[in-house]
């Protein structure tokens, strides 16, 4: 099948994060399809509204094709002006929300940004969250390993500092992580090791297939003895029999994406979110 290419808007009266997630899961599912995206968030006035119709119709104008547009816009007024454009529109507010009403029997609120209205201490355990993160990264520290939810270990550039981090901002996980080296394994720099240990259910590792971390490397330290095929063939293998020795559990993350990788985590340490808004 012939490539294909498409214009996108995400548009919100908030910050369009919502229509950009529905978006992209659906266009995933067109691999053959080359999406041009435009975000429009704070769509929230009827002149807004007007200026992003001319946007959409001078594209539509343009590319000879009616534009995509995900909509999580909750005025109805706004809304409809959006709908009335040269576009082919999916409004998620009306496919969701209605149905909803209908089903609880009651009306919704439709204020806007609703959904980001946090409850009192979510914003804190946010913030905690993501500060202990920061905190002890990449080794930088073993104190209060004990509040860690998860340890990640693993050689360098697996994924473990974005891992921590999206785990602290997104579920308010307290996840630190360790970096693996040479020098772990020597028999002069066991204690790290031992020490490690002490916290073995919290720890999870991250692998990734040789020839993918080599390119990762490679990307910041071209032609270094780091980035060699023969040093990440090594590291891996010592991460891996470490792994395996000490019964840690671990992934191979070598095609996930931080999202995925953070999922595994979450369900097979069976660890519960502390976020839910």
């Amino acid at each position: 099948m012939p490539n294909e290419k498409r214009t996108v808007f995400f548009i919100s009266d908030s910050t369009a994060i919502t229509a950009e997630t529905l978006g992209h899961s659906l266009m995933a599912q067109f691999d053959h399809v080359q999406f041009h995206q435009f975000t429009l968030p704070f769509v929230d006035s009827a002149e807004k509204a007007m200026e992003a119709i001319s946007i959409i119709n001078e594209i539509a104008k343009i590319t000879e094709t009616k534009p995509i547009v995900f909509s999580t816009l909750v005025n109805a007024e706004i809304r409809q002006i959006i709908k009335n454009c040269n576009c082919i529109f999916f409004d998620s507010i009306d496919t969701f929300l209605t149905p909803l009403e209908k089903e609880l029997d009651m009306p919704s609120s439709k204020m806007v940004g609703s959904y980001h209205k946090f409850k009192d201490n979510v914003y804190d355990v946010r913030m905690d969250a993501v500060n202990y993160a920061l905190g002890h990264d990449d080794g930088m520290t073993m104190k209060n390993f004990d509040m860690a939810d998860v340890i990640l270990v693993g050689v360098s550039r697996t994924g473990k500092t974005p891992t921590c981090v999206y785990l602290a901002l997104q579920f308010g996980i307290f996840a630190a992580n360790y970096p693996l080296t040479e020098e772990n394994f020597a028999n002069k720099d066991r204690k790290h090791i031992a020490s490690l240990t002490l916290f073995k259910e919290k720890l999870f590792g991250l692998t990734i297939n040789p020839a993918r971390l080599q390119k990762i490397r490679s990307e910041r330290w071209p032609n270094s003895r780091y980035a060699s095929l023969a040093q990440c063939q090594t590291e891996i293998s010592m991460a891996e029999e470490l792994f395996a020795a000490e019964d840690i559990p671990f992934i191979n993350v070598t095609m996930m994406s931080v999202e995925e990788i953070a999922a595994h985590i979450l369900q097979f340490k069976k660890l519960q979110r502390r976020l839910f808004s």
